[in-house]
């Protein structure tokens, strides 16, 4: 368990200066320009809404739900 918690910190981290670390192939994906803002007025789970601006640079899931 603790092996598995080192690499992921290290994965996290970007450390790839270990040794036999190789850069991992890029997925040939389109640019499609930046992300549009979040613009919805309903957050659950925050305590004020959230912004891209405020999330840039750290690692982020967003779950999307739709009620009705």
């Amino acid at each position: 368990m603790r092996k598995l918690i080192a690499l992921a910190l290290i994965l996290l981290t970007g450390c790839a200066s270990l040794p036999g670390a190789t850069d991992a192939p890029r997925a040939n994906l389109p640019d499609k320009g930046q992300a549009p803002e979040l613009t919805n007025e309903t957050w659950l789970n925050t305590e004020a809404p959230l912004r891209l601006a405020d999330l840039r640079g750290k690692v982020v899931l967003l779950e999307m739900w739709t009620f009705g």
